[in-house]
């Protein structure tokens, strides 16, 4: 499937891997519908491409109502452009470490932290792909194979091998793997596809918070290249992932050959 002239929604959309697979699909020819909770980063966003081909809406992924809003915006936009929503990239996520049991002050993790991660992480994910998917399933064929379009979900290496205190955040990313075959099985009757990619250490706004210490040992445990990936080595296996229709319910690790270890 070619992008070029197609929309595409992206949560997390202005930074890190969703900000470079936009740049990525938007010099394709593609439309995109740029979703996140920063409106600073939107607007600068917004000033970096063009308002050509680009629309931006503060999304809260979390609330279904803030979703609703931003899709049906994207929708209106697609009924000006004709341009079909043929792609979700859900990008958005959190990480928030916090070890099960807090021995310093002898209480469990708070539900708030475990709800914050699973209802961004999983639930947005979930949520965005199926309001999403009902615009979707209305295209015409794009392909001689009737494609109409594809979901790609963003997993993680903790899914796999998840450390200390990534509890929750393992949870949420070994979900949306487990998720994808049967997403994949769901959609297929309407030529839908669902693809999911699981990055190891990357650069992003997020893993920019992790302390120098944790960030060394975590490229340490890289076989080879030993460094944190480039969002646009990301943001090359979306392109992949769009325009090869034999990629479909499967999830890819894009890892360096890493495995996390146990302890830092």
């Amino acid at each position: 499937m070619k992008p070029t002239g197609r929309t595409f929604i992206i949560s997390g959309g202005c930074s890190g891997l969703g900000l470079a697979t936009a740049r990525d699909l938007h010099q394709a020819g593609a439309y995109v519908a740029l979703l996140d909770v920063n409106a600073d980063a939107g607007k600068t966003v917004i000033q970096q491409f063009g308002d050509q081909r680009v629309k931006f809406f503060q999304t809260d992924v979390s609330e279904t109502s803030s979703l609703e809003a931003a899709v049906n915006s994207t929708v209106e936009w697609i009924r000006q452009t004709a341009s079909a929503l043929v792609g979700v990239v859900a990008a958005a996520g959190v990480g928030l470490p916090a070890k099960i049991y807090d021995a310093r002050t002898e209480s469990p993790v708070p539900i708030s932290t475990i709800d914050f991660v699973l209802n961004i992480n999983l639930r947005g994910t979930l949520d965005l792909i199926r309001l999403a998917v009902p615009h979707m399933v209305k295209n015409d064929p794009l392909t001689e194979d009737g494609e109409r379009g594809v979901i790609i979900m963003v997993s993680s290496s903790a899914a796999f091998d998840g450390q200390p205190g990534q509890v929750a955040y393992a949870a949420s990313k070994g979900a949306v793997a487990s998720l994808t075959l049967p997403l994949a099985r769901d959609l297929a009757r309407y030529g839908i596809r669902a693809v999911t990619i699981a990055p190891s250490l990357f650069d992003s706004a997020m893993t920019r918070q992790l302390p120098e210490k944790a960030r060394k040992s975590l490229e340490r445990a890289m076989e080879f290249p030993v460094r944190a990936g480039n969002p646009e080595e990301f943001s090359s296996l979306v392109m992949q992932s769009v325009t090869n229709s034999m990629l479909n319910g499967t999830v890819l690790r894009l890892d360096g050959a890493m495995r996390m270890p146990s302890k830092m």
